[in-house]
């Protein structure tokens, strides 16, 4: 069932260190929602948990969630990263990092991952951070675009442990 609400239905607000454990359960939502595999989502669980809670407490990881009748239905999550100057920062040794945007699937399509990014960006812009990084699923990657993100060239590789 989808709702459709207002906008005054819904709050966003800062998480703190108390809200671990649902920063570890809305990440965890968001990729069984592009269906990853459930075994590593396990195993990411405990470490995801320790690595989170201790940012939340020293701030490098901003966490906002979004509540609809006392209850959290949504998130999204900046970390800084310490990055070299580059010629589209090049004044900056650092970049924001938006991770963990979630919306539960009864509120989707209602503006509340874009007002979760809008977030964000205050909380970069308090920082003095200017400019943003994310990984966008094919889920996400309509939103992130109608912000004005812009594809980047960015490539990846596993390296595996040798037998």
């Amino acid at each position: 069932m989808r709702y459709r609400l207002p906008m005054a239905a819904y709050t966003i607000r800062k998480m703190t260190v108390d809200d671990a454990g649902l920063v570890g359960e809305q990440r965890e939502k968001m990729f069984q929602a592009v269906n990853k595999p459930q075994d590593a989502l396990d195993a990411m669980r405990e470490p995801f948990l320790k690595w989170v809670a201790p940012k939340l407490v020293d701030g490098s990881y901003l966490g906002w969630a979004v509540e609809h009748e006392g209850k959290a239905i949504g998130g999204a999550g900046l970390i800084v990263l310490d990055w070299p100057p580059h010629y589209l920062h090049p004044t900056d040794a650092r970049r924001g990092y938006l991770l963990n945007v979630y919306v539960d699937g009864d509120h989707r399509g209602q503006g509340l991952a874009r007002k979760l990014v809008e977030a964000s960006y205050e909380g970069a812009r308090e920082l003095g951070i200017h400019y943003l990084v994310l990984h966008a699923s094919e889920l996400g990657r309509p939103v992130y675009e109608r912000m004005g993100w812009k594809d980047t060239n960015e490539m990846s590789l596993m390296l595996v442990e040798e037998d």
